[in-house]
């Protein structure tokens, strides 16, 4: 027996679809009557037109959900929001490509100041390294060398790691070779000022030829430059305690020793910066008393102090990492106090 329906029987009693609009209607009976029969068994195949049961919302909770059938705009789960991260003094490094919030721009949005100082434990490196200069220097000469060669290469390690490049070890190399040619320099001429001087121009000279044959780009270059430039400078003006008077150096780095100690106080920072240097020029009186320096001690402490404090507040600049502050917040309170101990030295002793 045939399958074909005969001619004008609709099987499904429906009367032949309207034209979309824009669109021809069929010419052919019969292609029409195909189309009815296909929208109509693709209609009944959905779950609006099945007969169903009336069913719960109790009911409906827990059927698995139909592989066909796509949910309600308002039954899509909503995506898990992505749990917060705990709370912590250092967050995560964002070199390899999290994108999460920075700490400090977090600190930022919260109106927070984004400036984290190094603390009391890098600053108790401070000291300890302030009071090794000092009992080194009134041994002598040579024996200062053993915790200024180490002072040196700290801080030109943290400068680089302060200013986000790491592990950079050329241009750390590059100026840690440049505080050793200017220690040579200042034994070979009897500790003169000039020999520091003479070393950073060779040195600002030589970073700059090593990035132009650098192929980075024009700004990385630039940026590579300055601080190499200013890595090798630290590190080079921190051998001002092998160019100054011993004396100078043990009262100036046990100074600087007081003043970070101080400055790590749980105090507000204006208050604390006033400890600070009030304790840097005390400490300054009480060495000088012991050194036969005498009453320009406190000048001599005071300002070691201050420059001290300018290089603690460096060294907690945006929000570093904890590598930073025992680094650069190690180091540079006393290479920032360097140029300051040989120049009251000179002019006090």
């Amino acid at each position: 027996m045939s399958n074909q329906p005969y001619e004008g029987y609709d099987p499904y009693g429906q009367q032949q679809p309207q034209a979309w609009p824009g669109q021809q209607p069929y010419d052919d009976p019969y292609a029409a009557q195909q189309y009815t029969q296909n929208t109509q068994q693709w209609q009944g195949q959905t779950w609006e037109t099945q007969t169903q049961q009336p069913v719960t919302a109790a009911e409906t909770a827990y059927l698995p959900q139909q592989g066909y059938a796509a949910p309600a705009a308002d039954e899509v789960p909503a995506a898990p929001a992505p749990e917060p991260a705990p709370d912590s003094a250092y967050g995560p490094a964002t070199v390899g490509g999290n994108t999460r919030v920075t700490d400090a721009q977090r600190a930022r949005a919260e109106g927070r100041s984004p400036v984290i100082e190094p603390g009391m434990q890098p600053a108790a490196l401070t000291a300890l390294l302030g009071l090794l200069l000092a009992g080194a220097a009134a041994v002598g000469t040579y024996a200062l060398l053993v915790p200024l060669v180490a002072l040196q290469a700290v801080t030109a390690a943290g400068w680089f790691r302060l200013n986000g490049m790491w592990p950079a070890r050329q241009g750390i190399a590059l100026g840690f070779a440049g505080a050793l040619a200017a220690d040579a320099a200042l034994l070979v001429s009897d500790r003169s000022p000039s020999a520091i001087l003479g070393t950073l121009g060779v040195w600002v000279l030589l970073s700059l030829v090593l990035q132009l044959r650098s192929h980075a780009d024009p700004d990385e270059r630039m940026y590579g430059l300055m601080a190499t430039v200013a890595a090798a400078a630290l590190a080079i003006v921190a051998g001002g305690y092998l160019a100054a008077e011993a004396d100078a150096v043990t009262v100036g780095a046990i100074a600087v020793a007081v003043a970070v100690l101080a400055r790590a106080l749980p105090l507000p920072t204006p208050a604390s910066v006033v400890v600070a240097l009030l304790a840097a020029a005390g400490a300054g009186v009480a060495a000088g008393a012991m050194t036969g320096l005498g009453t320009p001690g406190a000048l001599l402490g005071a300002g070691a102090g201050a420059c001290a404090l300018i290089g603690h507040r460096v060294a907690s600049y945006d929000y570093p990492s904890r590598f930073v502050h025992f680094t650069a917040g190690v180091a540079l309170p006393l290479s920032a106090a360097a140029p300051a101990v040989y120049v009251l030295g000179r002019a006090l002793v």
